[in-house]
């Protein structure tokens, strides 16, 4: 079998079978696909950075200059990456049939990857009426009434985005949006999924009557007769929902793709989606195998769904055959949320006295089901909010790995990680347990989590520095649709903690900021060894899976309000390039 080697820059040299060689003498065959050539290429293919940041000594960094690229140019074939270099290194392996790009100067990363994503979710939005950012009631009334005049009567009315938490205090209810829209039953998702606000038509389409038994873990707002106001909390959210016609097959694959197409263009390659229901399931089964997916989904099986999980269990994790999608993996809900006073708190709501949230078989969290996925090797990702519902999640996870040592290894993690209690988190690198975070949310709530929690708890909260010193794996995503996907965003929440105005001033508790590099290895290295994709993906190194992406600034130099103002030039998964800026090369 011929060995070629690996020519590289700042990448660690190795021997690989069946890829051309590196040479670029007279009798070298060109052999790639694709060439990017004239980039800053930071491959990532360096250590961690210290827990305070630091970065390693095998970094492309000084003190006096800061960051430097490693590499400028990089040649796939068949969807592997097989040189990084030099431009002339690269264009040496460029043939006829190879399709060579100038970068112009643009940065290159490994394929950015979203780890807690609800596409089809985003799939659903982008068909349904944007209430993102609206303030009141009243406007968010105005903009459906817009959409009704325009929609046949009798037909349903969706939308979403109202902030549950930053209208916790004055919520909606159905008196005005059915004086207005009596003809349409509408039903109104907030943010974060946490709530639902909807007509009178609608309650009466989903059977919501005065005598509606209340699920576990959920509210159903009532007037003082004891009708339904038309809001709807954590786990009654459901009620509503499951009174929407589902999309046929056909549509939900058209929204799926319509989702994965966006995130494409957002420089994503992979993405972790998480609390995948039977239909959605299929819809991924389905592309993958015509090779429809445009970048690699990780599925996390909902666990709400035990049929579901029951036949997975069966069944056993899964790779499809090209390595787009990956099923092993289950998403449980432990809490609720900390807007919406869902998060089950160790002591009170600062806010709310007497009260500490939901949680546990309460809320729907099936401890059986998802230990027993759990000792069939499936990682497990777990929703926990509040303080009590952290500590609780690693109570659980730590009680079934000593029963089942086996399910220790596979990289459990807690989504959102948000309250956690000084006490606990260290824990999180004793259980090897990574805490799922989402940069967006800390400045998005920063207006209203001290509220809930108090002055000494929230040296607690959206702590990502002190997670990081205590020894805990970190991972960052959007939670989309809730939040801003731009992966702009994404880093500048980071490594700021401030809100796009620039708030507060040096950031929101400032000494939880992520250094730059950080904040990127969140999204590319960390991502992927969170998936269990860190052999394919994550660096830019020989042999690696060509997820690439290209943006137009510089993470690890620009200012940090300058990344606000960046944007995509090329994304590239598995090789292909499924996206590229018009009127790049």
């Amino acid at each position: 079998m011929t060995q070629f080697r690996l020519c590289a820059r700042g990448v660690a040299a190795v021997t690989l079978p069946l890829l051309a060689a590196c040479s670029s003498g007279p009798d070298a065959t060109p052999t790639a696909d694709l060439v990017l050539h004239h980039g800053r290429v930071y491959t990532l293919a360096w250590p961690d950075p210290s827990t305070d940041g630091r970065p390693s000594a095998q970094a492309p960094y000084d003190s006096a200059g800061g960051w430097r690229h490693d590499a400028t140019a990089i040649a796939v074939r068949e969807g592997r990456i097989v040189y990084v270099g030099t431009d002339s290194g690269a264009l040496a392996l460029s043939g006829p049939g190879t399709r060579v790009v100038d970068l112009a100067d643009g940065v290159v990363l490994p394929g950015l990857v979203d780890a807690h994503t609800h596409v089809a979710e985003l799939g659903e939005s982008l068909e349904r009426v944007n209430l993102t950012g609206v303030a009141t009631e009243a406007e968010a009334v105005n903009i459906i009434a817009e959409r009704a005049a325009k929609t046949p009567k009798g037909e349903w009315i969706l939308g979403y985005g109202w902030d549950e938490g930053a209208w916790a205090n004055r919520y909606p209810d159905k008196r005005l949006l059915s004086e207005r829209v009596p003809d349409h039953p509408v039903v109104l998702r907030s943010l974060h999924g946490f709530a639902s606000w909807a007509n009178t038509r609608a309650l009466a389409l989903a059977g919501i009557t005065r005598d509606t038994p209340v699920p576990n873990g959920g509210e159903i707002r009532k007037d003082a007769s004891g009708e339904p106001t038309g809001l709807v909390l954590n786990r009654a959210v459901p009620l509503l929902d499951n009174a929407v016609p589902r999309p046929t097959p056909a549509q939900r694959d058209s929204q799926v793709l319509r989702a994965l197409r966006v995130m494409n263009e957002s420089g994503y390659t992979g993405m972790h989606e998480a609390g995948v229901p039977p239909d959605v399931m299929d819809s991924f089964e389905r592309l993958a195998e015509r090779d429809a997916l445009p970048l690699r989904v990780y599925a996390m099986l909902s666990a709400r769904d035990s049929a579901l999980v029951r036949r997975w269990i069966a069944r056993g994790p899964f790779t499809s055959a090209n390595g787009m999608l990956s099923v092993r993996a289950v998403k449980a809900y432990y809490d609720g949320a900390l807007g919406s006073r869902g998060a089950q708190l160790l002591d009170d709501y600062a806010d709310r006295p007497g009260h500490r949230g939901v949680s546990g078989g309460s809320y729907g969290f099936d401890q059986r089901l998802v230990a027993d996925a759990m000792r069939a090797g499936f990682q497990a990702g777990i929703h926990a909010i509040g303080d009590a519902g952290n500590r609780a999640t690693l109570d659980f996870i730590d009680s079934v790995t000593r029963a089942a040592p086996s399910a220790r290894e596979l990289r459990h993690r807690v989504e959102h990680a948000q309250v956690v209690s000084p006490a606990d988190m260290a824990r999180f690198a004793a259980l090897g347990v990574i805490a799922s975070v989402q940069p967006p949310h800390a400045v998005e709530d920063k207006g209203w989590a001290e509220t809930r929690v108090g002055s000494e708890r929230i040296a607690g909260a959206y702590a990502w520095r002190t997670l990081r010193q205590a020894g805990a794996p970190l991972v960052f995503s959007s939670d989309l649709p809730g939040s801003d996907w731009s992966p702009f965003y994404g880093l500048y929440s980071a490594i700021t903690r401030q809100d796009t105005s620039g708030a507060p001033p040096g950031g929101w508790y400032p000494a939880q900021r992520m250094t730059p590099e950080e904040a990127v290895r969140g999204y590319t290295v960390w991502s992927a060894w969170a998936g269990f994709d860190e052999q394919e993906a994550g660096v830019i190194a020989v042999g690696k899976r060509a997820d690439i992406t290209v943006l137009d600034v510089d993470p690890f130099r620009a200012e940090p309000r300058a990344l606000l103002r960046g944007g995509v030039a090329l994304t590239v998964s598995r090789g292909r390039v499924v996206f590229e800026r018009e009127g790049s090369r």
